[in-house]
């Protein structure tokens, strides 16, 4: 793809660096964006909606520098290269940080953080268990998730405890909800869940019964976009029908995205922030869970 934009020298102060004296005192940060798209459409209808809006980028950019503090400026352009990938536009993405007022020690001119990510479609999993050793089994879920070729995890919740919520009487669950991008096709991505799941001797007897894991594909796009894909199979259901009634979806999800949207109806209208239809939920069964083992 030869088609591109690039943002050069987006500027602003910022709190990221190892010393106490930078998380203090700040210093200037500068961004380069280069975004490989497909241009041809916007180019023949002159159309804005057909294109990456270079000044929403730009925003995004000033606010990753100016927000909470990394330590590393490879955190930085990690989390600026995820912002940008989430237009569905754009196929990847290479971003430049630069630290010219770093505490090198020795004279120079500048230092460079170069990221290349490659895009694929947003998608969001649910994860759960209420047998054995819960925090364990989700800890070696993330990693399983995180190692699945073909999947990038972007952000994963806090981990909450809920009651469980319909089938037999049952212990409480563990919930959280992991983000990523993806460039497996959707029955290739649940049947890679599916497989993480029987790792963990998942079984299916009783509907909504007690499980040792359980993830579930709650979106694969993002709702709008030219990569979401909706169905209603019932092997594979997209997006979930059940994650806007379900506070213990909701809650950790808009923990680990507090913008995520999902589609609760067919048409535009029927996008909605998660924080919005969790607003309209009864949140009396989550509840703060444990802190995460090394994931």
């Amino acid at each position: 793809m030869a088609d591109r934009i690039v943002l050069q020298g987006v500027s602003a102060q910022g709190h990221h660096g190892v010393l106490d004296v930078e998380k203090r005192d700040g210093q200037t940060f500068l961004v380069d964006v280069t975004m490989w798209c497909d241009l041809e459409r916007a180019g023949r209808s002159d159309r804005l909606a057909a294109t990456v809006n270079y000044a929403e980028v730009a925003d995004a950019v000033v606010a990753r520098i100016t927000g909470p503090s990394f330590d590393l400026i490879e955190r930085l352009a990690e989390v600026i290269a995820d912002d940008v990938l989430r237009h569905d536009l754009v196929d990847s993405v290479e971003v430049v940080v630069h630290k010219p007022e770093a505490p090198v020690g020795q004279p120079f001119t500048d230092v460079q953080v170069c990221v290349q990510r490659v895009g694929g479609a947003h998608v969001a999993v649910a994860l759960g268990s209420n047998l054995g050793d819960r925090g364990q089994t989700l800890t070696a879920a993330v990693r399983a998730l995180r190692d699945l070729p073909g999947l990038t995890v972007t952000a994963v919740s806090s981990l909450v405890e809920t009651d469980p919520v319909g089938g037999p009487e049952q212990p409480p669950y563990l919930n959280a909800v992991a983000l990523g991008r993806t460039t497996l096709a959707p029955a290739e991505l649940l049947a890679a869940l599916h497989r993480i799941e029987a790792d963990h001797d998942r079984t299916r007897e009783v509907r909504w019964g007690a499980r040792t894991l359980d993830l579930d594909l709650l979106q694969y796009g993002t709702p709008g976009g030219a990569l979401e894909v909706l169905s209603d199979d019932p092997a594979l259901l997209l997006p979930h029908p059940r994650a806007h009634e379900r506070a213990f979806v909701l809650v950790p999800w808009a923990d680990a995205e507090p913008a995520a949207i999902l589609r609760v109806r067919p048409g535009d209208d029927g996008i909605r922030p998660v924080a919005d239809i969790l607003a309209d939920l009864d949140r009396s069964g989550v509840r703060p869970g444990p802190e995460w083992e090394q994931q």
